[in-house]
């Protein structure tokens, strides 16, 4: 039996993604859990395991190729009479029995194969009365696109789970939508009068200018043309709905980071002699930005449209530069993390996203943001909010500098820490709130470690 290896959803946002590299060619016998290709993702560069075993016989999307999600990648060439038996291959099973298999029995025994080696499955369903919903991956993914509620749908899979033909079938089977009520029939009359009375006011009015396309730029003899990776696109697309949608504001503090360095020297110099984990400057600044999203709460939210979200938990993502642009890996549940903890998360996250390792449940739950561009020798600049967070910070590095104390002229080592906020969400007030906790406890570094 044929089986299509198609492209994954490897990440919530992921609408196509790029096929990088091959580990399996034409002719390969592939088992299940084996390494099939790279794909890379809008967040990450991925590995794509198998979970069905045969012979590879075909591959249709070339590397470098692009593939929407579903796109058939290549085809295997599965082994369907082992298993339609059992794994067994005795000649006793009757040829017609083999044959007539429910096809939902293969697809359930594919789609535990993917549980089973799954490490993002989605979780399992509840329903109303807080009972377990016995149901695959594929099913739960199915039913969201359906809008089919699994609290209403038997499963035919083993112990009744639920699979992907119990969820189709449920959708075929829902009733026809209801004729609308008296109520809302008068409604829609109501809106198709306004509509009717609006467009006549409209054609009396000169239509509204249509917004002035982008200026492209005229490439030349001896110019490069850089094809968008599928990371650069949602970049450029996410950045340019935040600055056209989201009312950002700025924020600037001068901090006196000389007692940061000084306690940042003496942890290092015990941490070699135990742990040996080496900890930098923006460690600790991660986790004054954590600390300080505790005390200011209102920081740590996010615009809903009709509602603002505070969130329980502070997700702090790190944005790390990489090749083709900027990722950020998030820290779940920050606030519980140690100072030792943030530092090795840091460096795990920043070792992963240079060799593309990332994966992309690692993106997922992020509600505030650090971007620090001191390493690069700048001073202070705004950031762009990462949506659909409301703040994202930005650091500078630390430079010399001579400040004035006590009424006299000294050496002084100073950061610049600045905060983009959304309007919708923070007040200036807030931001301020926050900022100035940010600059106490990088002042006053010991508190963090308390």
């Amino acid at each position: 039996m044929s089986v299509n290896i198609e492209m994954p959803k490897l990440s919530d946002t992921m609408t196509e993604g790029t096929l990088i590299k091959w580990h399996k060619q034409v002719g390969d016998t592939v088992e299940i859990g084996d390494i099939l290709a790279e794909v890379e993702t809008d967040k990450a560069t991925m590995e794509m395991e198998a979970f069905d075993e045969g012979t590879l016989t075909e591959i249709r999307v070339q590397e470098g190729d692009k593939a929407v999600i579903g796109g058939v990648l290549a085809v295997l060439d599965g082994d369907s009479s082992g298993a339609a038996s059992g794994g067994s291959s005795s000649s006793s099973a009757p040829a017609a029995e083999t044959s007539e298999k429910p096809a939902a029995a293969q697809e359930q025994a594919s789609e535990e194969r993917v549980e089973a080696r799954s490490e993002s499955a989605a979780p399992a369903s509840a329903s109303s009365d807080g009972s377990r919903i016995k149901s695959s991956p594929l099913a739960r993914k199915v039913a969201a696109e359906l809008g089919v509620d699994l609290a209403n749908v038997s499963g035919t899979g083993p112990a009744g789970r639920i699979v992907e033909a119990d969820v189709k079938q449920a959708a075929s089977d829902a009733p026809a939508t209801k004729s609308p009520s008296p109520a809302a029939t008068a409604a829609a009359k109501l809106s198709e009068a306004v509509k009717a009375r609006t467009s006549g006011a409209a054609a009396s009015t000169p239509a509204a200018a249509a917004p002035a396309a982008a200026i492209q730029p005229v490439a030349k003899e001896g110019d490069e043309r850089i094809e968008l990776s599928s990371m650069r696109k949602v970049i450029a697309s996410r950045l340019l709905t935040s600055k056209t949608t989201i009312p950002h504001f700025y924020l600037h503090v001068e901090v006196d980071a000389a007692p940061l360095m000084a306690l940042r020297k003496q942890v290092n110099d015990q941490a070699e002699k135990t742990h040996g984990n080496k900890y930098s400057v923006n460690d600790f600044i991660l986790k004054a930005t954590i600390n300080a999203a505790g005390t200011v709460p209102a920081i740590n939210a996010s615009f809903a449209g009709d509602h603002i979200v505070k969130f329980k938990h502070v997700g702090l993502s790190v944005a790390i530069a990489v090749e083709d642009g900027l990722v950020t890996p998030v820290i779940k549940e920050a606030e519980s993390k140690s100072l030792l903890a943030i530092s090795r998360a840091v460096k795990d996250f920043a070792g992963r996203a240079k060799e593309k390792k990332l994966k992309p449940a690692e993106f997922d739950g992020g509600t505030i943001t650090v971007s620090n561009l001191g390493a690069w020798g700048i001073e202070s600049f705004d950031a762009i909010v990462n949506p659909p967070q409301a703040a994202i910070l930005s650091v500078g590095g630390a430079i010399e500098k001579p400040v004035v104390k006590n009424g006299q002229i000294v050496p002084g080592l100073r950061m610049n820490i600045g905060l983009s906020a959304d309007h919708r969400v923070v007040d200036g007030a807030v931001a301020a709130t926050f900022l100035a906790e940010v600059k106490k406890l990088i002042e006053n570094p010991a508190l963090m470690l308390l």
